[in-house]
């Protein structure tokens, strides 16, 4: 079941959400659904990397201070 959600926004954002939504042929609903899942995919993600390195760290899969400088320095300079 879907459910209705009602905010306040700048109404700049909302005429550029109904022009990108006219060019897609799309409605601002369909626009910002796409967004929120975006969104919401985007910080599972990082929630996901983070307690895998909590994970890593717990069971002490981590490189040491020392490691990292030795690998540091294997890689090519960039200017």
């Amino acid at each position: 079941m879907e459910k209705t959600v009602s905010f306040r926004t700048d109404p700049k954002k909302v005429q550029a959400l109904d022009a990108l939504a006219s060019l897609q042929e799309r409605d601002r609903t369909y626009l910002l659904n796409e967004a929120i899942d975006y969104y919401l995919d985007l910080h599972n993600y990082h929630v996901k990397l983070i307690e895998e390195g909590i994970r890593q760290a717990d069971a002490g899969e981590v490189f040491s201070h020392r490691e990292v400088k030795k690998m540091l320095k294997k890689l090519p300079h960039r200017k």
